[in-house]
This record gives structure tokens, sequence and C-alpha cells, in this order.
């Protein structure tokens, strides 16, 4: 079966959106300890053109039954060119008027230095068994197979919106009791802080690129990154495995069946339900960091609620919603910290054409700016637990 996810109709639809009868030829994900691994690599830089041998290849080496099937049958698309991966469309055509599809991601080229893909490929057939995310077809040396998701990606003015706040909230509740193995340790801080020793010593190439850089006082964001951590150590909150990059680009919506899927666990680990929570309300103000689209106090607890009672929104005590808005709203300057160490790491590593220099200032910027009062509160709130 494809991922489940969530309906909200009652009905369901195969991950690739394909009917339940499924021929031979259909993409059937092995078991976890069976899903098949190549030692075959794919160069990210090339046009598509001169990559898709090299990705058709792949495809007939680890996807069950297409081993034999004529180059010609295939067909590629990129689906999304992201500041991380390259993501494509693989769709095969068997001759009879039946079409199957499947998705390949390529990481980023040093993506080793801020994803640990260990820890992803650990958490993927969990996950996938609890109805999250397309299944795990195969592994390459720098990407992965899966099954492929008939549903359009969220923009960030989608999540805003009532029903699929309250659809997102009851889906990370759903996500957050999922229990993978081996440490339940919070890699938050231990994260943050490698992020940070190796942001602290690059060197730039372009003058330019070097003059800002050097603008930056690391002392000063390590002194102010232990403090926020003693700080948010009060709060003593809850860990779950969280999915830590909860942005609309990895909310997937079937408008059809009023299905929500959550893709892209490559950043999953066990950390902080309040940080998880706190990351996705910054994403609502997309990479251009608009945070005047930060959701406000009442949207915020219209997703609590249906976060912390699913079935029973209405129920959620007041303290309840009060002690959440608490956790979260100082997360998330953890959030901003997180994603401005690593947007500097990329600056340096990345041959994506996105600006992740500009993007460290941006959210250093909105680490700086996040309103004096609401953080008040939120350490008054703490230190009064």
């Amino acid at each position: 079966m494809g991922s489940e996810g969530r309906s909200w109709s009652g009905t369901t639809v195969s991950a690739g959106g394909v009917a339940e009868e499924k021929p031979a030829m259909a993409v059937v994900a092995p078991a976890p300890a069976d899903v098949p691994a190549s030692d075959a690599s794919v160069d990210i830089a090339l046009p598509l053109p001169e990559m898709t041998p090299h990705i058709i290849g792949i495809c007939k080496d680890l996807v069950s039954g297409w081993s034999s099937l004529d180059s010609s049958r295939f067909s590629i698309e990129t689906v999304s060119g992201g500041i991380t991966n390259l993501l494509l469309k693989v769709s095969v055509d068997d001759g009879t008027g039946n079409k199957f599809a499947v998705t390949v991601r390529l990481y980023g080229p040093n993506t080793d230095l801020v994803i640990d893909r260990k820890r992803e490929l650990q958490a993927i057939p969990y996950l996938s068994a609890a109805g999250f995310g397309a299944q795990l077809l195969g592994t390459f040396e720098n990407g992965m197979v899966q099954s492929f998701i008939t549903a359009r990606t969220l923009m960030p003015s989608d999540m805003k919106k009532p029903r699929i706040a309250a659809e997102i909230a009851k889906e990370l509740h759903r996500f957050h009791q999922v229990e993978i193995p081996g440490s339940k340790e919070p890699q938050l801080w231990d994260d943050i802080f490698k992020f940070l020793k190796k942001a602290s010593v690059l060197e730039f190439e372009d003058n330019e690129k070097q003059k800002r850089y050097e603008t930056i006082s690391f002392r000063e964001m390590q002194d102010e990154v232990k403090e926020l951590k003693d700080l948010l150590d009060l709060l003593h909150a809850p860990v779950v495995f969280a999915h830590n990059d909860l942005l609309s680009g990895n909310l997937m919506l079937n408008d059809l069946e009023e299905k929500l899927y959550f893709i892209d666990f490559e950043y999953g680990s066990y950390s902080y339900r309040g940080y998880d929570i706190a990351n996705h309300f910054n994403e609502y103000a997309g990479y251009d960091c608009d945070y005047n689209l930060y959701p406000d106090k009442d949207s915020q607890y219209h997703f609590f609620r249906n976060y912390l009672q699913p079935d029973r929104p209405s129920e959620v005590q007041v303290r309840d919603l009060d002690a959440l808005y608490v956790e979260t709203n100082t997360y998330r300057l953890a959030s901003h910290i997180y994603w401005a160490l690593w947007a500097l790491i990329q600056a340096k590593v990345s041959p994506i054409d996105f600006d992740y220099l500009g993007y460290f200032f941006l959210r250093a910027c909105s680490w700086e700016d996040t309103d004096d009062q609401l953080i008040e509160a939120c350490i008054a709130g703490i230190k009064g637990v």
C-alpha cells in the first residue's frame, strides 16, 4: 500500500494513484529489510537530458519488475528543484495503456554536512508503516527511489487556512506518536552546536561574500545560543520524534480525496514538541521570511486544540493552550538559529542557485527582531512553571 495519510472524507488513494488490484508491473514496496541498494550515483549538476539514462538505469535496477522494460517506455520530469534536493517523477508505460510512476530524490552535493542520512534511512520504514510519506523502494549512492504520491504541494498561504491548519495539527500529533528504534535523546542542541562550529570557520572565494561573512560575531551567537538552551531546558518540553522541516514544500494535499501527506524526513530526529510546532509556524513566512505572516494567537490556539485533542478539540483546557503557547513561541528562536546556521554552511558548499547567505541574515535578523514583549511573556511563563 502507499502512504495512508489522513483522509478528511474517509476515502483513500494509493501513493501512486493506482487502483488496489495492481497488475504485476505495479510499484510494490519491499519489506524494510529487503530494500534494494545500488552503488550507482548521478551527477546532479547535469542537465536533465544527460541525467536521464542514469536515472532510468537506477530505476530498472531498483524497482521490482522494471529491469526488462525498454528505455523508450520511460519519461522523466522535474517535480521540484528545492534548495537541498532535486525531485524527479519517473513514469513508465507498459505498452497496454497502464502507466506507473515513482519519484527519484537526488541529494544535493555536500548535504551530508547538514543531514544525517543514516538517521533518515533508519526512520523512513517506521514512518511509512505508520502511514507517513512515500514508501522507500530503493537507495543509491546519492539518492533514493520512492513511491509516487498523487497530490499537490502546498503553498505557504495554504497552511494558515483553518481547515488545513487543523488537519496538519492532527497529523503532527499522530506523527509525534511514532516510535523510532534507537536513542531517544533530543538532537536539536547537538545539531545546532555542530552547525555553529562548522559555520564559524568558513572562507569564501567571493570577496563580497567574505566581507558579509566577517560581519558575523560567532562568539556573541554562541553566548546567545547557550543562554537560550538554558532557558528552554526549564520547560522540560516533551521529547518526540519530530519532522523538523514541516514547511509547505513538505506538505502535499490530494484535493479530490481531501488527503494530506507529510513527506521528506531527512531532518527528522528526536527533538522537542514545541520546536517542531514553532518551526512549522515560522514557515508561514516562506523563504522571504515575512514574519508578518506568522500565525497570531487565535490561529495558534486553533492549531493547538487540534494537536492536543484531535478528536475533541473544543474540550482542550485553556491552561494547556497557554502552556503550549509559551513552549512553542520560545522554541521559535531555536528554529531561527538552526536554519540561519544551516544556510551559512550551505552558502559555502551548495551549488544550487539560492541566496543562502542572504537567507542566513534574514533568519538571524528574525532571531533579533522577534517581538520582545512576546519573548518576555514567554520567559515569565517559563520561570513561573
